[in-house]
């Protein structure tokens, strides 16, 4: 098994979007395509903050870590929110999410930012066994606004 973790390519669209796909449909999510294609031309942006990082497993996209960087009130670095993080459901449990949770702690590093964190589901209970072993939750809970 030969896994690596690098940037997508604009020739990356196709896989993406598969696997975006599926990252909506277990979240129970429908998006206008609109919406999806404005996201990937962000992701292909070097202008934008918004990055992806892909999961190559044998030479197939298997997972993708979406992510961007933002000043913070509480540090003198950025933070770094992991928005989205979604590994190919036929494959997982072979440590992707932990491969690209892993990569994005080393660009973390490699930038000085201050922090890396992320939300899930409240019933994605494997999910949380993975970001359990990094550190337990820290109780907050979210508050969003729709407009």
């Amino acid at each position: 098994m030969t896994l690596t973790i690098r940037d997508a390519t604009s020739s990356d669209r196709d896989d993406w979007l598969r696997l975006w796909k599926g990252y909506l449909a277990f979240y129970k999510v429908d998006l206008p395509d609109d919406v999806t294609d404005h996201t990937w031309d962000r992701l292909q942006d070097p202008v934008s903050r918004l990055s992806v990082r892909l999961a190559v497993l044998d030479g197939a996209v298997a997972g993708f870590a979406i992510h961007h960087f933002h000043e913070s009130t509480w540090a003198k670095t950025p933070d770094c929110y992991l928005e989205d993080l979604f590994v190919d459901g036929t494959i997982r449990g072979k440590g992707i999410g932990r491969a690209l949770i892993e990569d994005l702690i080393r660009i973390c590093h490699e930038n000085g930012w201050s922090r890396l964190y992320w939300h899930t589901d409240e019933g994605n209970h494997r999910a949380q066994a993975l970001y359990d072993s990094y550190v337990k939750s820290d109780g907050h809970i979210r508050y969003r606004l729709k407009f």
